[in-house]
């Protein structure tokens, strides 16, 4: 890609060389049209009209070769190279080049002066100008393409590099992505721990409240004897509530690096009770369970529960959004 900017400039340098070159073979022409027309006349058949560069060039050396056949008073065999003239400056509406040249053109085609090899170099040039529109045809098309293989080599390069961003972003993503799972499975492991600590932990004295239920409901006893059982009952659940309360705390900062710590360092004035209700839901207890470690409805849990987290939202979830993991 880069070495076909190159060509492209190099070809721009050498062209405008080139044409800077005939320019001065035409300013030297129009000087010398007054006061030597033969001399003028000579230096624009010396002009290789095939190699011009564009079209204004060419259609100022047409009005000159029609102004020099002119003055020395020479008719033109044909009016193909006046009409270069009169089609370029007619069709960019340059009002005196174009009466100039038609007027230039009446006189050299009523003129009865010939030259044998007048018309020769004139039939000569007419055949260069037919080149040249055959080169610029050509170079109209070669233009074309190179635009063509530069548009499709700059839409390439685009697309590779819209597909190479995108693998980069895609790497990215995966990298972010494992990096969560591993978060994940790290904490499913936390919660994992914290579980069996728990379990072994409550599993007898659950076994024991599920057992004292399971006779008070199948019991045919006294008042006095479902009395006790419910008395024992909640005697057990007190216990859960208060004896077991710091092990639950430990296990729960154990197996979730030292949440609960943490959670009191930015929040030092939590209620105590807002607390418990905090270690029981770290500890994954269901809602029913900690409405009866709390001695309070399904109902008041939900709303204490919400209040809690919107409390923390606002004090720690900036500071440490793994905190509201626990709800």
């Amino acid at each position: 890609m880069r070495s076909l900017i190159y060509i492209v400039l190099l070809l721009i340098i050498t062209g405008c060389s080139y044409s800077s070159s005939q320019h001065r073979v035409l300013d030297d022409a129009q000087s010398l049209m007054h006061n030597d027309p033969s001399a003028a006349l000579s230096k624009l058949n010396e002009v290789d009209v095939s190699e011009f560069k564009d079209s204004a060039t060419m259609a100022r050396w047409a009005l000159l070769y029609s102004e020099a056949l002119a003055i020395n008073k020479l008719s033109a065999p044909t009016d193909t190279i006046v009409n270069i003239a009169v089609d370029y400056y007619g069709d960019h509406n340059l009002a005196a080049e174009f009466n100039k040249a038609s007027s230039l053109k009446t006189q050299i085609l009523s003129s009865d002066k010939s030259d044998a090899l007048t018309t020769a170099l004139y039939l000569q040039k007419e055949k260069e100008f037919f080149l040249y529109k055959e080169r610029a045809k050509r170079g109209l098309y070669v233009f074309g393409s190179l635009v063509v293989v530069i548009v499709a080599a700059g839409i390439i390069i685009w697309m590779r590099q819209r597909m190479k961003i995108q693998h980069l972003q895609n790497e990215t993503l995966m990298a972010e992505a494992s990096v969560f799972k591993s978060q994940i499975e790290a904490t499913r492991g936390d919660v994992s721990r914290m579980q069996m600590k728990l379990q072994g932990l409550l599993d007898k004295r659950f076994s024991l409240i599920d057992s004292l239920c399971q006779t008070y409901y199948e019991s045919q006893g006294t008042k006095s004897e479902r009395k006790a059982i419910i008395d024992k009952v909640k005697n057990e659940i007190e216990s859960v509530r208060t004896d077991s309360f710091p092990e639950m705390e430990q296990a729960v900062n154990d197996c979730r690096d030292n949440i609960l710590v943490k959670i009191k360092e930015i929040y030092p004035d939590i209620k105590k009770e807002d607390y418990m209700l905090l270690v029981f839901l770290a500890s994954s207890l269901s809602t029913r369970t900690i409405s009866l470690l709390l001695d309070e409805s399904v109902e008041v849990v939900y709303k204490r529960k919400s209040r809690l987290k919107s409390r923390l939202r606002e004090v720690a979830g900036v500071k440490n959004p793994n905190i509201m993991a626990i709800f």
